[in-house]
């Protein structure tokens, strides 16, 4: 045979068309348009290609009505001033509420708010408890022993108390820290 033969013999052969049709229809049609069944006939398997040919027809025309559809709804929100940030806040506002009024979300607040209601007791119970610890060690006679020699350290260091109020004064010990800075908050250079 010659190439024109089987050139003749190619476009006879219906496999050859429907895998020329396959590749027309693109990858998703190719692989659905494997080796039909046995008992379809010639007949049904050219229906079924008609059919998927209109259905992916009917699926390009959803897709542009859509994407025109999409257009239309971006302007429409532009010229109402709808930005995407206020389309977050609406939708998580909106989100909220549904949340709040959710039985679910009722019944933990109202847990945690016996919770926090439970811990506020046990810590005011417990700053009463340290308060009359105190208490108790503040009237203990070490700790007023103690305080009394804290008083008596305090009173004899204590320059305006010293001599009925008069100031004491020691002029070697200033001569000596003149240059030591009084402030200990100020930068040092």
């Amino acid at each position: 045979m010659d190439n024109n033969e089987k050139g003749s013999q190619q476009h006879l052969d219906p496999a050859a068309e429907v895998g020329q049709e396959a590749a027309e229809v693109g990858q998703d049609a190719a692989v659905s348009a494997e080796a039909p069944p046995p008992t379809m006939t010639e007949e049904e398997r050219q229906e079924l290609q008609v059919e998927l040919l209109r259905v992916e027809d009917e699926i390009l025309t959803l897709s542009q009505v859509l994407a025109a559809k999409e257009r239309q709804l971006a302007d429409i929100k532009r010229k109402l001033g709808v930005t995407p940030l206020s389309e977050l806040k609406q939708n998580f506002t909106r989100s909220w509420q549904e949340v709040t009024t959710s039985s679910a979300y009722k019944r933990t607040s109202g847990t945690l708010s016996h919770a926090g209601l439970k811990a506020t007791s046990a810590f005011s119970n417990m700053s009463l408890a340290i308060s009359r610890k105190l208490d108790d060690v503040r009237n203990a006679p070490t700790f007023k022993s103690f305080e009394e020699k804290v008083g008596t350290w305090k009173n004899k260091m204590s320059p305006s108390e010293m001599d009925g109020g008069e100031q004491m004064n020691v002029p070697d010990a200033e001569a000596q820290h003149q240059d030591t800075p009084t402030n200990l908050d100020a930068p040092l250079h």
